[in-house]
């Protein structure tokens, strides 16, 4: 069996990658594809740490060893029982210490050629950061960009079925990125795992090729788009789609119409709007949210939320919006937006 140093330019050498770390540690962000069994539980994780500031080094790694040893076994027992001997794990947990050496030590004993990943996750998270620094600036970013209701969205994913390629940072943000832009069913990914996901998409990208991309500023919900591209999507060319408010409208109470299932919710996602507004606009808007009356609400929102914002913002962030190319569209339905994306495909 080898026993050599292991970095993040091996991963593709192992049959699989196995995340020592505690549950929590694991949720927060992982290596793609690893699997979490945990060589101490968030529980016992606070157990030991706490003994170790409180007592003993020697006392933690007393206790903590009966801990990691009984997990281990657990594992040894429940998973890996009908592994072959050519079954080749990659071992991590946060920084190549005891928890991936501990493992390690165990499986290459069964004669399993278990390795640790050489500085365990700390060393992926630099991997992260550097690919998004190198390839971010290289992208031939093309931008969409349009006020709320342009279905820029699901012009991406046409786009996408057509062939182009795309990249769908509000996807990957699980949010829409306006006071209304949080995804049913899909909660937020920690600011690690988003530029996890991130690093994947761009590591997947042909450079030689255009990228579809939406108009976002800064933060995405709670998540902050990664300075390089920022600046790289800030300084791209520009589609605009120059839709009717007819459209765009329609559009919404489309794609928004979930937002009736929940009529305090969504009061209270108005609410946190009581800052930029008159208290009778605010106290207006909530009526109709908790009385269901959509189509006016959003009317409004359009009028004097969504459009006055989209004039500021995009006028400030995007450097080369007056030379944007403008596609003027009048249906949003499913099937005008494959028109559009057919459309903006065509563009040199």
């Amino acid at each position: 069996m080898s026993h050599n140093p292991t970095t993040v330019a091996d991963l593709a050498n192992f049959t699989v990658l196995i995340d020592v770390r505690s549950p929590a540690e694991y949720a927060l962000d992982h290596l793609p594809g690893a699997i979490n069994c945990p060589v101490l539980s968030d529980e016992e994780r606070r157990i030991v740490g706490t003994i170790y500031v409180q007592d003993s080094a020697f006392e933690a790694r007393k206790i903590g060893g009966a801990m990691v040893a009984r997990n281990i076994a657990h594992h040894l027992d429940e998973q890996f029982r009908d592994k072959p001997r050519d079954w080749r794990p990659l071992v991590y947990c946060w920084r190549g210490g005891m928890r991936s050496v501990s493992f390690v030590n165990w499986l290459r004993l069964v004669g399993w050629d278990a390795q640790q990943l050489k500085g365990g996750y700390k060393a992926w998270r630099a991997h992260v950061i550097e690919q998004i620094a190198l390839r971010a600036p290289k992208l031939d970013l093309r931008v969409l960009c349009g006020p709320t209701g342009s279905a820029k969205t699901r012009v991406l994913q046409a786009l996408a079925a057509l062939g182009e390629q795309v990249l769908d940072l509000e996807d990957l943000a699980a949010h829409r990125g306006s006071v209304l832009g949080g995804m049913p069913g899909r909660p937020q990914p920690s600011q690690k795992g988003f530029e996890t996901q991130l690093a994947q998409q761009l590591a997947g990208l042909d450079l030689s090729r255009r990228v579809w991309i939406e108009a976002e500023s800064r933060r995405i919900g709670r998540i902050t788009v990664p300075e390089p591209l920022l600046q790289r999507l800030r300084a791209s060319p520009i589609v605009e789609i120059a839709a009717t408010a007819e459209a765009r409208l329609a559009y919404l109470l489309r794609d928004y119409a979930w937002l009736g299932d929940d009529p305090q919710g969504l009061a209270d996602k108005l609410g946190t709007l009581r800052e930029l507004l008159p208290k009778d606009v605010l106290a207006q808007w909530q009526a109709w949210a908790l009385a269901g009356a959509l189509p006016p609400l959003f009317e409004s929102l359009m009028a004097q939320h969504y459009d006055p914002l989209y004039a500021r913002s995009q006028g400030h962030h995007l450097e080369r919006l007056d030379g944007a190319q403008s596609l003027a569209c009048d249906d949003l339905s499913d099937a005008g937006i494959e028109t559009l994306a057919a459309r903006i495909a065509a563009l040199p």
